[in-house]
């Protein structure tokens, strides 16, 4: 803001060093929790007279003037109409001040001082394009944003407006001091907008929105916000222009003090959460069929199927389907239409405990149903051990496709990139080949041959094995879970 007064003053006095070049700062004060304004005492060389100017909040200047109530009213006028168009508004004053010479006898306070009012300075400080459609991600993910304020209430409702933030209800700092902690709690349920709020109110604010159950973010740049960026769940600091004090007291650091990074990032949470589960779920549902085929043959009397070669091989398939495949998928299509989840719950709730287990049992069932009915058609040891194995990797490869998402249809699926997938895919079909038809991978692996209407049955198994298990998945997921609550508090 002052670099702004510098420009504009240099635009009708030019250069500001060569006409304040003889000046001298006597005495600065500085903001006050009881007076929202700023002085500085001048003097030329030598002189013993000075001139005190003041800017800040249009109700302290009005104290240091001592302005009749008539004149204030009038320039209350002034200031709504500045307001209403988002502009942000500072009162300016000045004062004679007599023998600076002795520095003693300066007051303590501005207030000493007897000012003049001088008139009003507005600044256009736009919101970013990109913030109204932040906003309306946050409302749609069930995320609610709050505008904490220095601004006088007429800007904060035409900026709070602008972004697209409800502003029939603007609570002012004065109207917070009078409230008890209860009645603050109740206020913030319904008020999305706060002006003129001084650095404890801010705090007080985050501890209402806390008590209230909310799981609390704040942003700020300030050192008179590191206290309620402290005490929220989520401390957000501005790193271009945030104080150190702020980024020290925050567990995030913008590096581009963007609102919609804070979107992006939820947005990026989401997907990582959402993926984790996907790969967690696959591991627990593949190793069913895995266990169940090493078992199976033993209780019934038949070839063992898998030996230490064929678990490697299945574990370079499941490794990197988990470390990079699930965690390379984009977001879910509803990533940011969903209510935020309850920070209580469990990363695997039952549901989907139990979804994890069907899966492997069906896959299960199946090999199980391909390895019976071979065995007794006759099929020799090493060709029943090559269909069963290559049925399990034609699975395994299905299960993956159906776990990459539980809102959009497999078709929808198969659309979405993802390189690292088909890379694994491509990987292990050729693999399998080379294990399934070159002699000396055939003798490593104890396969025989396999032909291709072994091929077939094989096929039409892990296309069996896909189709249903999508179909339940469709089913499974059709009612969502349990929502959450969240909010935003965005320091102007």
């Amino acid at each position: 803001m002052d670099i702004a007064v510098h420009k504009l003053a240099e635009s009708q006095i030019g250069p500001i060093k060569s006409n304040f070049a003889s000046l001298k700062l006597i005495r600065a004060y500085g903001l006050r929790p009881d007076l929202f304004a700023v002085a500085n005492i001048f003097s030329n060389e030598g002189d013993e007279n000075a001139t005190a100017y003041a800017k800040g909040a249009l109700e302290a200047i009005a104290e240091l003037c001592q302005l009749p109530v008539e004149s204030l009213e009038s320039i209350r006028g002034q200031m709504d109409a500045l307001g209403l168009e988002g502009i942000r508004v500072l009162g300016i004053a000045k004062a004679g001040v007599n023998d600076v010479q002795h520095e003693e006898n300066l007051p303590e306070t501005p207030r000493g001082l007897s000012f003049a009012y001088v008139g009003l300075i507005g600044f256009a400080d736009p919101l970013r394009a990109n913030v109204p459609a932040a906003v309306a991600e946050c409302r749609s993910a069930g995320i609610r944003v709050v505008m904490i304020t220095g601004d006088y209430p007429a800007t904060a409702r035409a900026i709070g407006l602008q972004a697209g933030l409800e502003a029939s209800n603007v609570l002012a700092g004065d109207d917070i001091e009078a409230m008890s902690d209860e009645q603050l709690a109740e206020q913030v349920k319904s008020t999305s907008i706060f002006a003129r709020i001084q650095p404890n109110q801010k705090l007080r604010i985050v501890q209402s929105l806390k008590a209230n159950g909310e799981v609390v973010a704040m942003t700020g740049d300030g050192v008179n916000d590191a206290p309620a960026i402290k005490a929220a769940h989520i401390g957000i600091a501005m790193g271009g222009r945030g104080t150190d004090v702020a980024r020290e007291a925050s567990a995030i650091v913008l590096l581009d003090d963007d609102f919609g990074s804070i979107v992006k990032t939820i947005r990026l949470g989401r997907r990582v959460y959402d993926n984790l589960r996907k790969a967690i779920e696959y591991i627990v549902g593949v190793h069913i069929p895995v266990a169940g085929l090493a078992l199976l043959p033993l209780l019934l009397g038949l070839p063992l199927i898998l030996t230490p070669i064929h678990i490697a091989f299945l574990e370079m398939v499941i490794d990197p389907a988990c470390s990079v495949v699930f965690e390379a998928e984009k977001e879910e299509d509803d990533v940011m239409q969903r209510p935020p989840r309850d920070p209580g719950s469990p990363l695997l709730q039952p549901k989907r405990i139990v979804w994890a287990a069907l899966q492997g049992f069906i896959v299960l069932v199946l090999l199980a149903g391909v390895l019976i009915i071979a065995a007794r058609l006759g099929m020799p040891e090493p060709d029943l051990r090559a269909l069963v194995f290559t049925s399990l990797v034609f699975m395994n490869m299905g299960m993956i496709l159906v776990n990459r998402s539980f809102k959009a249809s497999l078709f929808s699926a198969l659309l979405r990139p993802n390189r690292s997938l088909w890379i694994l895919l491509g990987g292990v079909t050729a693999l399998l080949s080379t294990a399934v038809f070159w002699p000396p991978a055939q003798k490593l692996f104890h396969f025989g041959v396999l032909h291709w209407d072994d091929l077939s049955v094989c096929a039409v198994a892990g296309l069996f094995s896909l189709l249903l298990l999508e179909a339940i998945k469709s089913l499974w997921f059709r009612i969502d879970g349990k929502t959450g609550k969240a909010t935003v508090l965005k320091k102007v």
